[in-house]
């Protein structure tokens, strides 16, 4: 079978052509796995001090994060509780803090957060506060589960928008995610 010349440049754009969305696939899992989210307060899967919880000064932990994709547009933060109200039989899951809109050049969050970044906006969480709730478990010891988003658009006033929400908002737009676990039990 003879193909002639001038049907392979074709045949090698189609192919060309076919492979891209791939590679762009390639470039999102890529940055997606370098996405990083850690704190100097605890390691993963390690104790949440309890200065953080409702046994301490209730604030939250320092984080940090890498590997932002470039890019991003926004950032969000949630964090929740998915062992409530005991970790034997979880029925729930408890929504600790929502943040939304966090700057993209930001490379994380001091302890107790003071000052969030500017345009940063705040949801609220299942206490149906605008702020953080730390780790304050009725019985046994409990996972809390920092997810870090990483977005194409920035959301705008979505009118302190609980997890559900924001997690319509975000649908679609998702970069990246990075998570960071921790346990707490009262008394640690």
């Amino acid at each position: 079978m003879k193909i002639a010349a001038s049907g392979v440049a074709p045949l090698v754009l189609a192919v060309a052509l076919a492979a891209a969305p791939f590679a762009s696939c390639a470039e999102a899992a890529a940055d997606a796995a370098a996405m990083q989210l850690t704190s100097p307060t605890f390691a993963a899967n390690a104790v949440i001090p309890k200065r953080h919880g409702c046994e301490g000064k209730d604030v939250p932990p320092a984080l940090a994060w890498t590997g932002v994709p470039k890019d991003a547009k926004s950032l969000a933060l949630i964090v929740d509780d998915p062992d409530a109200p005991d970790p034997a039989a979880p029925k729930t899951t408890w929504v600790h803090w929502v943040l939304y809109d966090l700057p993209p050049s930001t490379s994380g969050l001091a302890e107790g957060a003071a000052w969030l970044p500017d345009g940063t906006r705040i949801g609220l969480n299942d206490w149906k506060r605008a702020r953080w709730n730390g780790p304050c478990p009725p019985i046994g010891r409990h996972r809390y589960v920092f997810k870090l988003y990483a977005l194409d658009t920035t959301l705008g006033d979505l009118h302190e928008p609980t997890k559900a929400q924001l997690e319509a908002a975000m649908k679609g737009h998702v970069l990246a995610e990075a998570q960071l676990v921790g346990t707490h039990q009262k008394g640690d």
